[in-house]
């Protein structure tokens, strides 16, 4: 008995250790730091890669220009149609943006699609893409297979729409028929250039582009975006995918 009431002393000094207001207070003081801590390190991975969708981006910008206006003369001499783009494009948490490109397609392109989706060479499918589209012009093949066509899109990260990593951004159309899995996607900004497009582009299926997303989400770093921006340049140039 006497060993039993000994232990339930030892015990409930314990408990007044562990509960007493001092040791709480210490408790909360080591709690606050971990938070200040691991607020240092996202805030500062978040600031790393801003700073450099800027300074990438405006650099781009500048250094591409005298590029821009030969596109631009060359689609405007063409068919004397608009030099951009436009959608509505679906970024970080469903936020919707103008999103442009350089036109590709003829000028009725959005009127066609409807006809043309049991053609889609992704099937029955959420993103619709043909290997041999009819509304694609000659220039805009020769862009869309460098992926020029995609370079006003630095705008956009140099607004913050996008960045230079990230899930490319959906249209709305694709949005609607997203499953709750898919829209794991859209929890970072959308990107320039993605890990899916350095392995195939429009090649790979939209299941295993989500998941690639999802799996880039996850582990993103910024020696990951770096990897992924160096393979973005040997994919552009063998043009695999695109279409």
């Amino acid at each position: 008995m006497e060993a039993n009431a000994t232990s339930r002393i030892e015990m409930l000094e314990e408990l007044e250790r562990r509960f007493s207001s001092e040791g709480s207070k210490r408790r909360r003081l080591i709690l606050w730091r971990k938070r200040v801590a691991w607020a240092l390190v996202i805030g500062g991975a978040r600031f790393l890669k801003r700073s450099i969708d800027v300074t990438a981006s405006v650099l781009g910008m500048l250094v591409l220009a005298p590029l821009f206006l030969m596109v631009a003369l060359a689609i405007k001499l063409t068919d004397r149609g608009p030099v951009l783009y436009w959608q509505t494009r679906v970024g970080q948490w469903g936020r919707e943006f103008p999103f442009p490109k350089f036109r590709s397609m003829v000028m009725n392109a959005d009127a066609m699609k409807d006809q043309l989706l049991e053609q889609s060479d992704h099937g029955d499918s959420v993103t619709f893409k043909m290997k041999k589209d009819p509304r694609v012009t000659w220039i805009g093949r020769i862009i869309r297979k460098l992926s020029i066509d995609e370079l006003p899109q630095l705008w956009c990260v140099a607004k913050g729409d996008m960045s230079l990593v990230g899930p490319r951004p959906p249209v709305t159309r694709e949005v609607e028929l997203y499953t709750l899995s898919d829209r794991r996607r859209l929890d970072v900004l959308p990107g320039l250039t993605c890990i899916w497009q350095v392995k195939g582009r429009g090649d790979i299926p939209f299941p295993e582009q989500v998941q690639m997303d999802v799996d880039y989400i996850e582990s993103q770093s910024f020696w990951l975006d770096l990897k992924i921006l160096f393979l973005t340049v040997p994919a552009v140039l063998t043009g695999k995918g695109a279409y």
